[in-house]
């Protein structure tokens, strides 16, 4: 009731719309998906609306950015790119057992593929600028910032200011990558950087074990590096179902990545052999590359958020309502810099339900319950839903779980000894199935329709009377009829290691 007033109080005061004129009805802060998405689609519902972003650079700075941001420039689009060139090299293993004779040797052109990824993501950012030109909305390049709760000022490349009012500012800025304080940090690199490396290292120090870090611990083993995955807990990705953890910790090891568990970074030093890397417990470690992996913080230092009054959290992320909207009332913000849940489509759905809040006539607070996400490692988790831990906590009845383990059909063939793990969670009190996860080829693809289901409520009884499609590996969601075990209600779920 308060938010609707909240929106009430900013859409409904004609006497203040009478007497203000402003260039714009809408401004938006940063040109990524999330933003791009809302000044589009603003501007269908016919709001004049302009929006500004940092000149174009694969790598990001504070004068360089890019239409289409984070994901697409530095990201998801050029990660996935790397990711698809890091499984070839298993794959050229695997067809020796389907009968290919490999006879000659196979060697990998890194540079070819750098150039394929630096072209892609150069076409999506003209794509991107596409898009908002096609809608009407007009783009500028430069440093944008707050100078009133409708005033945005906009530096260009060359230094010079431009000022605009608008009756709505939104910020969509997105996060960096930081680097770990500790002594030699210049040494290392973020994912900026390794997207753009001008040739592969032969010895990787990752220091992490999110989505980033085990995802391009898993590109560059797939490339033929040596690496070392280091990080504080007992497992990798932190969050996740703890079982699911596990199976890609055991892979990412079957795949001949060394794990450093329970391991912190203490100093990067140069020499001449490479970086010489010292763990806390004063392990040795030489590399070509030190990635850091450790975490991001939101883009909203150099917004003048202080001036206007804009609130912030002690990380520096925005501060808003359910509705995307920040203390100040013609302000709002979407996306990574209010580090809500910090996914490409997380964005793209803020954004779109800011512009049906706003300029649709249609108020809409963003739904964060069972989103699908990936992991793409190789081979990739993909989840939805609850883990295991998390549906302990919250269920209304017993929990109970269901678990499948099995050799794809095409690892039987090609030997290649790596099992696909599958696993549902349900309350047994409703039969109402709150979780799925799946770590195996294919993850991400099966677990999009998955998701699916879980948005409708499905039952367990549901899933089990689906008929599945044979062969697959998907088939095994709707064939699982043995409960594997079951945790009664009020359990306290063990510690997320």
């Amino acid at each position: 009731m308060e938010s609707r007033k909240m929106l009430s109080e900013a859409e409904t005061n004609k006497s203040a719309d009478q007497v203000a004129s402003f260039d714009f009805d809408l401004f938006v802060i940063g040109g990524g998906s999330g933003g791009v998405r809302a000044a589009r689609f603003s501007a269908n519902f016919g709001a004049k609306v302009g929006i500004c972003e940092l000149p174009y650079h694969p790598i990001s700075s504070d004068k360089h950015g890019g239409f289409g941001g984070t994901c697409v420039i530095r990201g998801c689009v050029p990660k996935k790119i790397l990711v698809y060139g890091g499984t070839f090299g298993g794959d050229l293993e695997d067809a020796r057992n389907f009968g290919w004779e490999l006879s000659e040797k196979i060697d990998f052109n890194w540079k070819k593929l750098l150039q394929k990824k630096t072209d892609e993501i150069s076409r999506l950012n003209g794509v991107y600028k596409r898009l908002l030109s096609s809608a009407g909305v007009k783009t500028f390049e430069g440093q944008g910032k707050i100078t009133g709760p409708n005033e945005v000022e906009v530096t260009q490349i060359d230094g010079t200011k431009l000022s605009y009012t608008a009756k709505h500012i939104l910020i969509a800025t997105g996060s960096r990558a930081q680097f770990p304080n500790i002594p030699g940090q210049e040494l290392g690199i973020t994912s900026d950087e390794a997207l753009s490396l001008e040739e592969i290292p032969k010895r990787v120090v990752v220091h992490g074990a999110g989505y980033i870090a085990v995802e391009f611990a898993s590109i560059w083993r797939g490339m033929g590096s040596e690496v070392h995955l280091v990080y504080r807990k007992e497992l990798p990705l932190r969050g996740f179902d703890d079982e699911m953890r596990a199976v890609v910790a055991k892979n990412l090891e079957g795949r001949g990545i060394v794990l450093h568990p329970s391991t912190n970074l203490a100093q990067l030093i140069k020499t001449e052999d490479g970086i010489k890397v010292i763990t806390d417990h004063g392990e040795e470690l030489m590399a070509d590359t030190v990635l850091f992996a450790t975490g991001r913080a939101p883009n909203s230092k150099r917004l003048n958020l202080e001036a206007v009054g804009v609130q912030v959290d002690k990380i520096g992320a925005i501060k808003v309502d359910e509705y995307s909207r920040t203390n100040v009332p013609s302000i709002w913000a979407i996306g990574d810099v209010t580090n809500r849940m910090n996914l490409t489509p997380v964005a793209l759905m803020e954004g779109t339900y800011f512009a049906n809040t706003v300029f649709g006539n249609r108020p809409s607070k963003p739904d964060y319950s069972n989103i699908p996400c990936a992991v793409f490692c190789n081979p990739p988790l993909s989840c939805v839903g609850l883990s295991e831990e998390q549906a302990i906590k919250q269920a209304n009845g017993d929990v109970l779980v269901f678990t499948s383990s099995f050799n794809p059909m095409k690892n039987t063939i090609s030997g290649r000894q790596e099992k696909t793990v599958m696993k549902l969670v349900v309350d047994a009190a409703t039969d109402k199935v709150l979780g799925a996860s799946m770590c195996g080829p294919d993850a991400p693809e099966i677990m999009q329709g998955i998701a699916i289901a879980l948005k409708c409520d499905a039952t367990k009884a549901q899933f089990d009377t689906t008929v599945g499609i044979h062969p697959s590996s998907a088939e095994e969601f709707v064939t699982m009829r043995s409960v594997t075990r079951r945790i009664p209600v009020g359990t306290t779920p063990k510690t997320n290691l």
